[in-house]
């Protein structure tokens, strides 16, 4: 098993690359399903659960290949519907296949989605959502065996709660369905934008992506095109905590910066110094961290839950107490027990942590729990007296590219062994 071993208390500085993003180069691997012809996909990070999205592409006949940064996906050769219980269980975005498929083929065969433990995430908006579009589903056993007898058909959907994931399907599936399809109480994430704005490079009609109603006009067919994944907002966030902590300066480069302003302001608070600038975030932690009153988790445009473990990390190291309120999912707070064994002050109660910020941090033997919280792990070690040893992480590459080399470069002492 591979671990990552790091040395402690070396202050960040320099500049580092932020690459494309988990979150959005997922669902657009599942919506070149939709296109016909060759897509090539520019930014595509080179992540644990996008090589995961690949091997689905193949399993349903697809050609699909790495070339430098880009993924290319032609589906010429698509004819299956069902995908494997083991590709399912690797990562919970698989989801997003269901809606893609029962667009281009009208059936589709799969499992439930693994992906982190994080408490009950249903699909139970998804399911109905299509239902509602005509779709036929039978669960049996732990499949979704669907059909679509009569095609798909546009309609008006209400979701109770803006699910990225629910909100995505939808879009898929809507794509190419007879009619108008209308979302109202839509997820607005930047990741959703994405999508619709590659759907409609390659033929799609889908209006006021990014707000509460979305409106998708069915069209006949897709075809292939060329694309940029958007940039990594929470890879951002990871590496502006990584600054933080350490007490150094970082330039963080290719950001879309308008992305993440529900973060800059708990930056700030901490007492760093954040500056924007064209697709650049530069940041400076070099006159210690203050404690943040309260972070409060919330779709976007609020603080995202992807970014609350790694954010709790660097306020481990703040003068005063913290109070993290997480409203998004329920078991988000897995990490705590690691972090308190490197000496981190934490107390959860159901939704909300409280940070006591230490002035030392001692290095241990400790495992990340899921994604998010194994990166909070990192960003604690590298302000941590001694040796870390960090085992599981596995869970760190489905969402950071190389993570130790990355932090290697801008004076970190970080090795995979």
């Amino acid at each position: 098993m591979q671990r990552l071993v790091i040395e402690g208390e070396n202050k960040l500085t320099g500049e580092l690359v932020c690459h494309g993003a988990k979150n959005a180069a997922l669902p657009l691997l599942a919506g070149c399903v939709l296109a016909k012809g060759e897509t090539a996909l520019h930014n595509c990070p080179r992540l644990s659960d996008v090589f995961a999205a690949c091997r689905i592409l193949s399993c349903l006949g697809c050609d699909c290949k790495r070339e430098a940064d880009s993924v290319l996906v032609n589906t010429d050769g698509l004819l299956h519907f069902d995908v494997p219980d083991d590709l399912m269980r690797e990562m919970r975005s698989s989801i997003v296949f269901l809606g893609a498929i029962l667009g281009r083929l009208g059936k589709c065969k799969l499992s439930f989605p693994g992906g982190c433990e994080l408490g009950p995430r249903p699909i139970d908006m998804h399911i109905s959502a299509l239902k509602k579009m005509g779709v036929q589903i039978n669960e049996e056993h732990g499949v979704l065996d669907c059909s679509v007898p009569s095609g798909l058909v546009g309609t008006n959907i209400t979701f109770s709660f803006p699910s990225v994931g629910a909100t995505e399907n939808v879009i898929l599936a809507a794509a190419t369905a007879k009619g108008t399809t209308v979302i109202h109480n839509a997820a607005r994430e930047p990741e959703i934008t994405d999508l619709a704005n590659f759907l409609n490079c390659c033929g799609a009609r889908i209006a006021n992506a990014g707000e509460s109603t979305i409106v998708i006009e069915g069209v006949k067919e897709l075809h292939g095109c060329e694309y940029s994944v958007m940039p990594d907002r929470i890879v951002t966030a990871t590496y502006m905590s990584a600054a933080a902590i350490t007490g150094g300066e970082l330039n963080i480069t290719k950001v879309r910066t308008s992305d993440i302003e529900a973060v800059i302001p708990v930056f700030e608070q901490m007492g760093c110094s954040v500056y924007t600038y064209n697709d650049n975030v530069y940041i400076n932690a070099r006159h210690g961290l203050k404690a943040v009153k309260t972070i409060r988790t919330m779709p976007y445009p609020g603080f995202p839950t992807d970014a609350q473990a790694t954010t709790m990390a660097a306020l481990c190291k703040a003068n005063g107490t913290s109070v993290i309120v997480e409203n998004i999912f329920e078991n988000r707070y897995r990490q705590v027990d690691e972090l308190v064994r490197m000496g981190a002050k934490i107390k959860t109660e159901g939704k909300v942590a409280i940070i006591d910020g230490v002035k030392r941090l001692y290095g241990a033997n400790v495992r990340a729990t899921d994604l998010r919280g194994g990166a909070s792990l990192v960003i604690l070690a590298l302000a941590a007296e001694g040796k870390t040893e960090i085992s599981d992480i596995h869970l760190i590459d489905r969402g950071y590219e190389m993570i130790e080399k990355s932090l290697s470069s801008v004076g970190a002492k970080i090795k995979r062994v």
